[in-house]
């Protein structure tokens, strides 16, 4: 009876206390004064509790949160566990590659010799590669190199890997170099796409759009172009950075994604940027990208058609920076 009353009376405020999320395993609330068969009883259908995962209770009714589901992952899989793939890319501020989808799994890595299952959303991998991780709330996230790699492994889009590895670059946030790195480290299955991406970003292609568009540009058969460029004025000034640039003509090829905008602000100076590379004397043309997929001869032949206009009126003097 006194264990009964002990269980009965532990304080609301001490589970508060010892479980900020709100997500426990049944052990650890066991060992906070808990009875287990009453662990177990509150989450019963109509209890104030419920079973997210084996083993893993959730202190409320109701929907969890992405942040809880991803702590239970954790839970589940024990202390040395490293959530990895997109949700770890996702927490470390890539913004782009896959739609977010509260039903897509929650990839975690655990050292080779544990025994743990795939259950439900989590997809659990033995690893003997366990990386050391960092922490991100209540839970240790792989770096973002071997998240990114664990990532595209598992895409089958093209398109979405070459969003995901190019927004880790293009926000600074990884190198090119560091991603081949852990992709060379790592298992060889499910890597063709990224390796193939990894070198179309080597040679400045910073979008799936991009990578569509280059396909359709050595379709044309006009000469072989720069990515993503800076293009600079006679006097030194920085004119604007190039999607497409064809340095003997100097002309500019932009996929106008203005549907990918976050703010008008960023179509505005999308525009600015189209005024800016005309006034300087660029010959200047912008294909949506849907128009890449849907009418690519048509986009030849506009490719093809601005560049005799550009080869006919004479050169301006504007000068790119070539990569070392």
């Amino acid at each position: 009876m006194a264990g009964m009353a002990r269980d009965i009376d532990l304080p609301l405020l001490k589970l508060r206390k010892a479980c900020p999320t709100g997500v426990a395993t049944a052990r650890q609330l066991v060992e906070l004064g808990c009875l287990e068969r009453t662990v177990y009883k509150r989450c019963l259908d109509g209890g104030p509790w419920q079973r997210i995962l084996p083993g893993v209770v959730l202190l409320f009714t109701g929907k969890p949160t992405r942040e809880q589901e991803v702590h239970a992952a954790s839970l589940l899989c024990g202390p040395d566990a490293v959530i990895t793939g997109i949700e770890a890319c996702w927490m470390h501020g890539v913004r782009r590659g896959p739609v977010r989808d509260r039903k897509r799994e929650v990839h975690v890595l655990v050292p080779s010799t544990r025994q743990v299952r795939s259950v439900d959303y989590v997809h659990v991998e033995r690893t003997e590669r366990l990386p050391l991780g960092m922490q991100r709330g209540a839970v240790r996230i792989a770096p973002l190199a071997r998240a990114c790699t664990d990532a595209v492994r598992r895409l089958r889009s093209p398109g979405e890997v070459t969003e995901l590895l190019s927004d880790a670059v293009q926000r600074g946030l990884c190198t090119i170099g560091r991603l081949g790195e852990e992709l060379e480290a790592s298992s060889r299955r499910g890597t063709a796409v990224p390796r193939r991406v990894l070198s179309e970003l080597a040679i400045g292609v910073r979008s799936a759009a991009e990578r569509e568009a280059r396909v359709l540009w050595r379709a044309s058969g006009l000469p072989e172009p720069l990515w993503n460029v800076p293009v600079y004025r006679a006097d030194g000034r920085l004119l604007g950075i190039a999607d497409c640039w064809l340095d003997d003509v100097a002309m500019v090829w932009e996929i106008e994604s203005s549907e990918w905008h976050l703010a008008p602000s960023d179509h505005d100076r999308t525009v600015e940027r189209a005024a800016a590379f005309t006034a300087a004397g660029a010959v200047y043309t912008a294909t949506k990208p849907k128009r890449l997929r849907t009418d690519g001869r048509a986009v030849i032949e506009t490719l093809r058609a601005t560049y005799r206009q550009a080869a006919q009126r004479p050169r301006p003097p504007l000068r790119v920076e070539r990569a070392a």
